[in-house]
């Protein structure tokens, strides 16, 4: 193996070193308990304080906006469940997409076994919604819609403007699952007209572990997890401090270097895929071509099979994902794909590469010289390809 290629992002970030050198204080030093009221707890409580001014700043938000959370899956559990439960007096109704992270989903199918009606919207070839669609969904029962700003797999963008000044003018809680998004797009929770937002801070080159939950001032919900007074009485539990303070340097960062890390990871993800598109044939790439996550690319290769590709690019040094980290483990093909068309033969041949600041432009010359050849290798065992090659198909 001559070279190391991380492109799996989307994945987890690699922490950044002024991340690390803010957290490792609380590790040893400063390792006071927040809910204390001496000295200790007085200089904890301050950098948790820090911590939640930077990620408000981040998202145009005010300070008690901001709870911190034990990471996105938990800030989705906690909007999702939390609005149904505190409005249900109200209605019933969520309405969601077919190709949220499985936080969302799986949360959706809980509530449908406890009284709950759930619609998920279909999307279009490229992951995008219909907002005629979501207009005709709503109805009287409606109180929340959860929908996620940037797809983890295929990385198109939601119009999410539009959403939320839909759900405003109804009278509905919007959330979105901005895992994705946040640091890689610019992102304003009142512009947007967005009630939730549940964001991560591996995502941004911070710690696992820790995410956090936007949630505007006067949203009827309720605590998912009970026990102590922290967060505002909100989330129970002795809050992750050098985790937080990871979290909000990461976001200090990402905001001060947004326009540089677009620019950059636009500029390789582009790169990338003109170079594989012209190389390789019987391919397609997933997501919407223009309204799509800077970093994200993500291929169907005809007859080849992910698993072995992924195999195979991680013998030459080159690390991506198949779709989801989180279900990295099934043998099933990818919803998202699926819902955007795919068959089955060709979901499974997907591979999604993401860009990160770390990323240089001879990482993307190694891959486009590289993943052709891995293609043809493996169409070669297929007998389906040979077929096409000689003019069957």
């Amino acid at each position: 193996m001559n070279q190391r290629v991380y492109l799996d992002y989307s994945a987890t970030t690699p922490m950044k070193q002024e991340v690390l050198n803010e957290m490792l204080p609380y590790f040893t030093e400063k390792f006071g308990n927040p809910s204390s009221i001496h000295a200790y707890g007085r200089e904890a409580k301050q950098a948790v304080d820090v911590a939640r001014d930077r990620l408000a700043k981040a998202m145009g938000a005010k300070q008690d906006e901001v709870f911190f959370t034990g990471g996105g899956s938990e800030a989705d559990n906690w909007a999702i469940k939390g609005i149904a439960y505190a409005n249900k007096q109200k209605g019933n109704h969520i309405i969601t997409t077919k190709i949220e992270h499985h936080a969302v989903l799986h949360t959706c199918e809980y509530l449908e076994k406890n009284g709950f009606e759930v619609s998920y919207l279909d999307v279009d070839q490229y992951g995008m919604i219909d907002i005629n669609q979501l207009k005709n969904a709503i109805t009287d029962r409606t109180i929340l819609i959860t929908l996620m700003f940037a797809n983890n797999e295929i990385g198109t963008i939601q119009p999410i403007k539009e959403i939320g000044a839909l759900a405003k003018e109804k009278g509905i809680y919007f959330h979105t699952d901005a895992v994705q998004a946040f640091g890689n797009v610019k992102i304003d929770v009142n512009d947007l007209n967005i009630d939730l937002m549940s964001i991560s801070a591996h995502k941004i080159y911070g710690p696992k572990g820790v995410g956090a939950l936007y949630i505007r001032k006067g949203v009827k919900i309720n605590s998912l997890i009970h026990g102590g007074a922290q967060e505002r009485r909100r989330r129970a539990g002795t809050e992750n401090i050098p985790g937080i303070v990871g979290f909000g340097k990461a976001a200090e960062l990402a905001m001060e270097t947004l326009e540089t890390h677009i620019s950059h990871t636009t500029s390789l993800r582009d790169k990338l895929v003109k170079g594989i598109m012209e190389k390789v044939d019987y391919v397609r790439l997933n997501g919407h071509p223009i309204h799509r996550l800077p970093g994200n690319v993500n291929f169907a290769f005809e007859f080849i099979e992910g698993e072995s590709l992924l195999l195979s690019l991680d013998m030459l040094g080159i690390s991506g994902s198949s779709g989801s980290a989180c279900t990295s483990g099934s043998l099933d093909p990818s919803h998202v794909l699926m819902a955007i068309g795919l068959s089955h033969e060709i979901a499974h041949g997907s591979l999604r590469l993401t860009i990160g600041d770390f990323t240089k432009e001879e990482d993307i010359d190694y891959v486009i010289a590289e993943l052709p050849k891995v293609v043809d290798r493996l169409r070669q065992m297929s007998p389906l390809y040979e077929k096409v090659k000689g003019g069957l198909k």
